[in-house]
């Protein structure tokens, strides 16, 4: 009988703990269920805004040009965020499958913008990148939206498109 207080006891600290790490996560801004934070999302977003007053201020164009990827743990490593560790070892500690979805999802993100940007460096016309712009936000919101309900905790099973694959649908191979 005492083996199985003990037990009650040990479960009952462990679920204690579990609601504490829980509650802790949420208020720094970490999905509790994927261990993952959306602030990540804003380098992205940060670039699709740029994009898109590109069409009505083109000498936004060398801002644009400014940005620059980052790792998940390089945005946390380098921003203000005030829990970052915390961001960082609950990503480390993400289940794999989700972890790398969404690392797929930012490295294709990635793509996009930087193949708009040399686009943009070879190009200046207003127009030029008033289309390059257009069609790199056509491509990323999508993005950003999915990337979004991985970290939210949404299922995973839709396929997401290899980095290759979405190089391959912009040259339109």
């Amino acid at each position: 009988m005492k083996y199985r207080d003990r037990a009650g006891v040990a479960q009952a600290a462990d679920e204690t703990r579990d609601a504490d790490a829980a509650l802790r996560l949420s208020e720094a801004h970490i999905n509790p269920t994927t261990g993952l934070a959306t602030d990540y999302l804003n380098r992205f977003n940060e670039a699709v805004m740029l994009l898109d007053m590109l069409s009505s201020c083109p000498e936004l164009r060398d801002d644009f040009l400014a940005w620059e990827p980052m790792s998940y743990r390089e945005h946390f490593r380098t921003s203000h965020f005030k829990t970052r560790e915390l961001a960082i070892r609950a990503y480390d500690g993400a289940d794999p499958n989700v972890r790398d979805t969404l690392d797929t999802l930012a490295v294709t993100m990635t793509i996009v913008l930087e193949a708009t940007r040399a686009a943009m460096d070879a190009d200046r016309r207003p127009e030029t990148l008033a289309a390059l712009a257009e069609n790199a936000i056509g491509w990323l919101k999508p993005l950003i939206a999915r990337a979004g309900a991985i970290i939210n905790g949404e299922p995973v099973g839709t396929r997401v498109l290899t980095p290759q694959e979405v190089v391959d649908k912009l040259m339109k191979r």
